[in-house]
């Protein structure tokens, strides 16, 4: 092994440790009664050796906690061939509600929900990833609808119809996974909540997908509210 790649494992090893402890303090603490300052010290590393891997406690309570952000656009950009964008991005979209709510039956996934229920900061935290998935979906979409070898048929207006679909289904997923924890169910109702919340994210976005498809041929940006009142 080189010297370089000695120095990136050890560099790599020295990230997950120092996540690890945080991320443990947190669970038995809560996020706001843990500082930096404290991480440092129970991984054994100085201050600054936190802060070269991480530029805020935010970000270090998220680290490797976020696949969400990517998942949609990634689900659009990495469809199969003769996948249409908006079909991919519904079934994916469902599948993660469901996975989601299923998490919620986890130690783990009971550990985050009870972490950011008492720091205003994480709830912030997590409404900015939020809109950072809203984002990178909408380009996703966009590069599907006016990128080299756009897919037919595409939006009269694409900009305007990615940003609408970028913004109200993220949204829409948003409330879907949420609302099942607040208050945190016992871990034996988990499946049943996951069902239903599949059941009607499946009905959500087969009608959204519809609307959105049918403005194709009619020139003008869905009709997303109306869609949402008809459910």
């Amino acid at each position: 092994m080189s010297e370089q790649s000695r120095r990136a494992q050890k560099k790599a090893l020295t990230r997950a440790h120092v996540r690890e402890t945080a991320q443990r303090l947190f669970a038995e603490r809560g996020f706001d009664g843990v500082t930096i300052v404290d991480v440092a010290a129970a991984a054994d590393v100085a201050v600054q050796t936190v802060f070269n891997h991480f530029a805020t406690k935010e970000e270090l309570y998220w680290s490797e906690r976020t696949p969400w952000v990517v998942g949609p656009e990634t689900a659009v950009r990495e469809r199969p061939a003769g996948v249409p964008a908006l079909r991919a991005l519904r079934e994916h979209l469902v599948a993660a509600v469901a996975d989601h709510v299923e998490g919620l039956a986890t130690p783990e996934g009971r550990r985050l929900v009870t972490v950011m229920g008492s720091s205003p900061g994480l709830q912030s935290a997590e409404r900015e990833l939020v809109h950072e998935t809203e984002r990178r979906l909408r380009a996703a979409l966009l590069e599907a609808w006016t990128g080299r070898g756009a897919e037919e048929p595409r939006p009269v207006r694409p900009e305007v119809t990615a940003g609408l679909v970028a913004a109200t289904w993220i949204a829409t997923t948003r409330v879907l996974v949420t609302e099942p924890r607040d208050p945190l169910p016992a871990p034996e109702d988990v499946p049943g909540l996951a069902a239903a919340a599949r059941e009607l994210a499946a009905r959500l976005f087969v009608r959204l997908e519809a609307d959105v498809t049918e403005q194709f041929v009619r020139g003008r940006p869905p009709v997303a509210a109306e869609v949402l009142r008809a459910c």
